[in-house]
């Protein structure tokens, strides 16, 4: 049986004769349904449609994108170091190519996946390369697809190789995280964010929301919060989770700056 792909988000469900009734991940209210109504597809057809394109973003680092526009249209990360590659955040589409290239680069030690909109085709990866896939308990219950491949992590902090981390800041979802790449830049660190912190295409801010596409802030007390966590790590980059949507200098002023300009505004602090 197949398991079939959410057209909208790229998530793919554990395998079905028949396409699910819906699309739980759509279906929340930090996602949505477009008006032309639920779709899926399948891996095999999106093989024939679509091809993966990468680019190098810092020695060490690649970003691996679908094209033409698949999903939420996020691109992976591939981290890789003396220890191991790490794929941070995932797409919806894994072929003969993609598999080649990773094994001619090494393979995969894991997977790291920031929040639940980017697992996508997470167990093809997983199983394609013997790797387990860390994801925050806090976050289980929007697996589609279960395998005994996905690791569970809980509280604040993951390491999975030397000098490189994980770290659950929450807001966008409970158990939304971040990667922190300390080797990066010379040594000056690096933060791999998803969208838990969104670089804005000025590539001199970043957001906070609960929502994106639908809007929904959250409170001023918890983007303080995130960016405190952040002003504890030392970093001097990060890295979103779109086509260029990097900050490779002064990202952690970026977030300060960022965090202090969006509290003011949800609390009515700067005129109109």
């Amino acid at each position: 049986m197949p398991h079939f792909i959410c057209t909208t988000c790229a998530t793919q469900f554990a395998e079905t004769e028949s396409p699910p009734p819906a699309c739980p991940i759509c279906e929340d209210e930090r996602q949505y349904v477009p008006a032309r109504g639920q779709g899926w597809t399948t891996l095999a057809a999106l093989q024939r449609s679509h091809a993966n394109t990468w680019r190098q973003l810092q020695p060490g680092l690649l970003a691996i994108r679908a094209t033409p526009s698949l999903g939420i249209d996020q691109r992976a990360l591939l981290l890789r170091t003396p220890a191991g590659n790490i794929l941070w955040d995932c797409v919806g589409l894994l072929d003969d190519a993609t598999v080649a290239l990773l094994r001619g680069l090494g393979g995969l030690a894991g997977i790291a996946i920031s929040h639940p909109h980017y697992y996508s085709c997470m167990v093809e990866w997983a199983r394609a390369f013997g790797c387990p896939v860390w994801l925050h308990a806090a976050d289980r219950a929007h697996v589609m697809r279960p395998d005994p491949l996905l690791r569970f992590w809980a509280g604040d902090d993951q390491p999975l190789l030397p000098g490189v981390t994980l770290h659950r800041l929450g807001g966008h979802f409970a158990g939304g995280t971040v990667l922190h790449w300390a080797a990066a830049a010379g040594g000056k660190g690096a933060l791999l964010s998803g969208d838990v912190i969104q670089v804005l295409p000025d590539r001199k801010h970043v957001g906070f929301m609960r929502s994106y596409p639908c809007l929904i802030p959250l409170p001023p007390a918890e983007v303080q919060r995130i960016a405190a966590r952040c002003a504890a790590l030392p970093f001097e980059a990060i890295y979103g989770a779109f086509h260029e949507r990097e900050i490779v200098t002064g990202a952690p002023a970026a977030i300060a700056r960022s965090a202090a300009r969006y509290c003011a505004w949800v609390a009515g602090m700067v005129e109109p």
